[in-house]
This record gives structure tokens, sequence and C-alpha cells, in this order.
């Protein structure tokens, strides 16, 4: 079944009509071109059924075409300079978009084009308490350094005596843990898109020596569209072998991960399991009351799959959800391409899904480009402490700020 039809037949209601993306501005500039995605009608056409042989022909062309689109994906090394670009008053801030324990995100709008954005800010003092100087500083190389239509993009970064500040994209349409939670589980059609964009995504990273390390539901959101980006790079880190500490959340870490043992890009590719069981079940596979017990079950390797489950899912979580590295997919001698071609993904025409030229199961229910927050919770609004000039005994931790 064609990718266009299978979306058809989602049991999520569409909420308003398909616009547009188009890419943001910088936020020190005054305008920009729209440039609308190419997109591909299909005409009907009557025709004998190919033969066996032209059949192998046209996956030959097909498979063809979606190595050449990944290709074109996976971009050259831009430069990892992000300073020196903006300050805290080309913004103005609007209000809290999120919190975390080492600041908040805000929603702002800058005062040179009228766009909006999202700022992280870090305080330096919980940065360097809770030891997350190096993870801080990867992830602002990482987010400079990335460039895909599923990940968040960083404009620029500044600082003050006391808190850094991250410039990013602001994407409206809400976290996908917040869409999991008010649908309980997704169809699997649903969960096959925002899988296989994911699956995309991680590919470009990995192509980078780019381990990201967090993969979960709410560090995915959701644009205007209803396609991904994943978000927050505080635990992504450039390996070209293998690296050995221990992060990411519980329910998602790779068992040789927790044993501390060297592991490589795979533990992405283990997480993409954890991460369909979840969409598609509810719950994650190795969920318990506490870390210690979530880790036990992980190293135990156990997995109860739910009756509704298909064949053909469980037989790709059997393989990416597994301690055997021999057997895991996106490790093996053909990389991600043995994930894009296993037969849970046969409907998918991934170069048309990278251009974002197939339909999305869902669209947020926002208005697009006035600052519509309405689907981030609400937070109190603390003093800021923004724009302080003392002394900065943190400095020499946050150079490239």
């Amino acid at each position: 079944m064609h990718s266009s039809n299978l979306l058809k037949k989602l049991h999520i209601t569409r909420l308003s009509n398909h616009n547009t993306e188009t890419n943001k501005p910088e936020p020190g500039t005054m305008d920009y071109y729209q440039q609308p995605q190419p997109t591909v009608h299909e005409q009907p056409v009557q025709q004998q059924a190919p033969t066996q042989q032209q059949q192998q022909q046209q996956a030959a062309i097909q498979n063809n075409l979606t190595s050449e689109a990944i290709q074109r994906s996976l971009l050259p090394q831009r430069s990892t300079v992000s300073r020196g670009k903006y300050s805290l008053t080309d913004f103005h801030i609007m209000r809290t978009l999120g919190t975390g324990s080492f600041g908040r995100v805000h929603l702002v709008r800058s005062v040179h084009n009228g766009r909006y954005y999202a700022i992280k800010v870090l305080k330096k003092q919980q940065v360097v308490k809770m030891k997350q100087v190096e993870h801080t500083n990867d992830e602002r190389r990482m987010l400079k350094l990335v460039e895909h239509p599923f990940l968040i993009r960083m404009w620029g970064t500044f600082q003050d005596s006391k808190n850094l500040f991250m410039v990013m994209d602001y994407i409206e349409g809400g976290e996908l843990f917040s869409l999991l939670r008010k649908s309980q589980r997704f169809p699997n059609p649903v969960a096959k898109f925002y899988a296989a964009e994911v699956t995309l995504a991680l590919e470009y990273l990995h192509s980078h020596d780019i381990i990201y390390r967090d993969l979960k539901p709410e560090n995915i959101l959701l644009d205007r569209n209803g396609h991904i980006k994943i978000t927050d790079f505080g635990f992504a880190k450039e390996v070209s072998t293998v690296t050995w500490t221990l992060c990411g959340t519980p329910d998602y870490i790779a068992p040789e991960v927790i044993t501390t043992k060297p592991y490589n890009k795979s533990v992405d590719w283990w997480s993409l399991g954890v991460l369909i069981f979840e969409m598609l079940a509810g719950y994650t596979p190795f969920y318990d009351s506490t870390p210690m017990k979530t880790y036990e079950k992980i190293l135990s390797g156990k997995i109860h799959y739910p009756s509704f489950f298909s064949p053909d899912v469980i037989d790709l979580l059997e393989n990416l959800i597994t301690a055997d590295l021999t057997r895991r997919l996106g490790n093996l001698i053909n990389g991600p391409a043995d994930i894009r071609n296993h037969r849970w993904f046969s409907e998918v025409v991934w170069e048309k899904l990278l251009a974002k030229d197939i339909e999305t199961p869902y669209e947020p229910p926002i208005t697009a480009g006035v600052g519509d927050s309405s689907l981030f919770d609400h937070y109190p609004e603390d003093q800021l402490d923004y724009g302080s000039v003392g002394e900065d005994v943190y400095a020499h931790y946050f150079l490239e700020f």
C-alpha cells in the first residue's frame, strides 16, 4: 500500500488544513524568502501487471532513489562558531515553555523581524555544580553542527555572567509525549510514521559520528504541520569509535551502557526500538517503579509483547531491543539501511518522507506564526537575573558561548 494511502486510514483525526512549512529567518534579519517544498503529483494510469523481472528492476530503482535522497541529506560539516551574533536585547521574552534542572526554555520574539523563537537558558552555577560542563559544551557544538529537516535548529548563543543562552527555532506543536499520553497509544501506521522520521534523523547524526543518547517522546517536538523535530542535545556526543559514559533516561538505556562497557552508535537503535514499543503499547517494555528495577529488567532482556502487536513489528523490535550487538539492526554491515528495508517499514517512501512530501497523521491545532503556545504547559514566571554583568567566575568553562 502506498504511504499516502496508508496515512489516509489513520485513526487520529486531522485538526486543521495542511500548511506548507517554510524556513524561518535568522533572528537578526529583517526578511527572508519563502521556498515551498516541491510536490510530486502522481497520476493514475491503466497498465498490465508488471512481470517479476520488472518488479525487481523497479525495486532496484526505488532503492537507488532512496540511497541518493539519504546521501543528499548527509550534509558536509558546518562551522561550529555560535557566539558573537546575538544578545539579550535582540529579543523580547514572552513566557516560559518548560523548566529543568539547569534553567528553563522561553518563548521569545525578535525585536528585528518580529518572528518567534525559543531560547534555552542554563544557569552556569548549576551546570558546574552538577558536573555537566562537558555535556553543555557538547550540546552547543552539536546543535550548531547539524542541519536536517527532523532536527531542531540553533541560530546562535550568548551569555552573561550567570547564564548561558541558546537561540533556537520555536516549534509550536508541542511534545510527542503529550500527544501519546492523550492518545494512550498510537495505531500502527501513526507509530510507523514517527519512527520513520526518527530513523532518518538518527541516520543523519550517525553519519557525522554523533551519538544522540537520549531518545524519548519528551525530546521529540512536532512542528506546525506535524513533522518531528528532535530537540535537547544535552547528551549528544561526537564519537568515531566507542565511549563509556553512563547517561540517558533509564527506560531507554541499552544494556551495554548500564554495565559500563564501551558502546557505539547502536545504543540509539536500541532506544528507537523502545520508542516504537512505547508508541504502540502506551508504556515502555522495561518500566518499573525505580531506575534500579528498570535496569534489572533491561539486563534480563525479557520483553512481553502485547497480543495486538503485528508479527512484523515484533520481528523488528526483537532485532533492535537485543543485547546481542551481532544481531542489532543498525549495527550490522548495512547500517541503518537494514532498518529502513525492514518489512514493517515496507510502505514508507523514504525520499518523499525526507522531503516532507507525505501527509502527516496529525496536525497540531495551533495558529502558525503568531507565537501560539497553547500546546505547552504553563509555569510560574520567576524573577529573571538575565543580563547580569558582575564577576563571571565560570567564564573559562564556556568560552565558545
